[in-house]
């Protein structure tokens, strides 16, 4: 059975309350084109498995760049800090970003605080040469009227706050709910962009992730021009399981107009951080997948 995006991050929320964010350092900055790196939840079970021998083929295909989503008791893909940060160094691969979900647990109402295990988060991605904390999801609670919504953006805009001091952006990603809830007579995208501070919070802009809602990269980038410093790129096609309505495939072989959406971002989208990112696969191997989205980017001139 095919573990989606969605099905993972919401079976490891709770975990994660008592977990942190992912290392990293700043993705190499190509010719022209910004940086470009691999998430790498991409390649998920290889990761679990060989995180050593995984990332050593990451590096192999050409990738200078990765994105996290294993941070769990302080730790990156079973390594402390400095162990992560001596394998990245000795493969040449820098961790910019990194995925790890911010819960309403990490937030202590009372105090107006947030817990050890979210400062943990933060101060472990910096040490990491991180710039970006990214949490990859919104419980259902935090998002169940328009003034809940706002509140939990308040702590967004905390999180960037604190993420600021060492010199770093807390971050958002999309999935498909947020362009097709509706609270107050508002999307919840909207909700989102229009109370975090962009000086403090970046939005990651799946361009995949919203099409299972029916939103297209394109439209969003034109709303919301200058708002999207970091995207993941993705390519879509209709599902072959029921667990979602399209699926991840190869860059330039689906539904999305990826080329010109990355076009469209670097024009007026302020983006200067690609992350290639493919959850299915259809048939083919995972690594296979990532070396072949890196070879379509490069072709695309990036």
């Amino acid at each position: 059975m095919q573990t989606t995006r969605r099905t993972f991050i919401k079976a490891g929320t709770l975990a994660a309350v008592s977990v942190a964010v992912l290392p990293n350092s700043v993705f190499a900055i190509g010719k022209q084109s910004g940086m470009i790196g691999v998430q790498l939840y991409s390649i998920r079970d290889e990761m679990l498995k060989d995180p050593l021998g995984s990332l050593t083929q990451v590096a192999k295909m050409g990738y200078k760049n990765v994105e996290h989503a294993n941070y769990i008791n302080r730790k990156f893909y079973g390594y402390t800090v400095s162990e992560f940060k001596k394998v990245l160094d000795d493969l040449g691969l820098k961790m910019p970003s990194g995925h790890t979900v911010m819960g309403k647990g990490h937030w202590n109402e009372t105090t107006k605080d947030f817990t050890d295990s979210w400062k943990y988060t933060v101060e472990d991605a910096a040490s990491l040469g991180q710039k970006y904390v990214i949490s990859p999801w919104m419980d259902e609670s935090m998002r169940t009227s328009s003034d809940n919504l706002k509140r939990y953006m308040d702590v967004f805009n905390k999180s960037g706050e604190l993420c600021k001091k060492l010199g770093m952006k807390f971050g958002y990603h999309n999935h498909d709910f947020e362009f097709s809830q509706v609270l107050g007579n508002e999307k919840v995208f909207d909700i989102i962009m229009k109370n975090i501070d962009p000086s403090l919070v970046a939005l990651q802009l799946d361009i995949g992730n919203m099409y299972n809602a029916g939103a297209k990269a394109i439209d969003i980038l034109n709303q919301y021009p200058g708002r999207f410093e970091i995207i993941h790129v993705k390519d879509e096609i209709k599902s072959s399981t029921e667990n979602e309505r399209f699926e991840s495939t190869i860059l330039g072989e689906g539904l999305i107009s990826v080329k010109e959406t990355l076009e469209l971002s670097k024009k007026i989208g302020g983006t200067t951080c690609f992350i290639i990112e493919q959850e299915a696969y259809q048939g083919k191997l995972p690594m296979d997948c990532i070396k072949e989205d890196l070879a379509v980017m490069k072709k695309w001139g990036y």
